[in-house]
C-alpha cells in the first residue's frame, strides 16, 4: 500500500519527484528584482527545470504588495548556461518580451547586459 501512495505522489507531483531547484529559483528571483529595481516582489507559482538544457525557471509575480498568488498572471522566465553556481544568465523573458545577448533591439540587449552584470556582482 505504501508503494502505491509513493507512486501516486510521483504521478501527481512530478516536480517534487524529480526535484525543483531552490538555488535556480532564488537566482531568477534576484534577476527579476534587479530588472524591476525593487526589493519587494511578490512571487506566486514557481517551476524550475534544472534537468533541461538550458536549465530554467518560470514564475508568476506581482509588483504590488499583498497580491494573492492566484491573482498573479504576469510571468518571468530565466534561462541559465548551467544549473550549478555561478549561474550565467543566458536569457530572460518578462511576459512576452525576451532579453538576450543576441537581441537585434539595442534596448533589450542593454537590459539583458544590465541584468547579467547585476547577477555577476551578486554571486561574487
Amino acid at each position: 500500500m505504501r508503494k502505491r501512495l509513493v507512486l501516486f505522489g510521483i504521478v501527481l507531483f512530478p516536480a517534487a519527484a524529480f526535484g525543483q531547484s531552490a538555488d535556480l529559483e532564488a537566482t531568477c528571483q534576484a534577476v527579476a528584482k534587479g530588472f524591476f529595481m525593487t526589493e519587494q516582489l511578490s512571487i506566486g507559482a514557481v517551476q524550475s527545470f534544472p534537468e533541461l538544457k538550458p536549465p530554467g525557471v518560470r514564475m508568476t509575480y506581482s509588483t504590488r504588495a499583498g497580491t494573492a498568488p492566484a491573482d498573479m498572471t504576469d510571468t518571468f522566465e530565466c534561462e541559465f548556461d548551467k544549473a550549478d553556481k555561478p549561474h550565467h544568465l543566458a536569457r530572460f523573458c518578462v511576459s512576452n518580451t525576451c532579453y538576450s545577448p543576441n537581441e537585434d533591439d539595442g534596448d533589450r540587449k542593454r537590459r539583458f547586459e544590465e541584468a547579467r552584470i547585476l547577477l555577476e556582482r551578486a554571486e561574487k
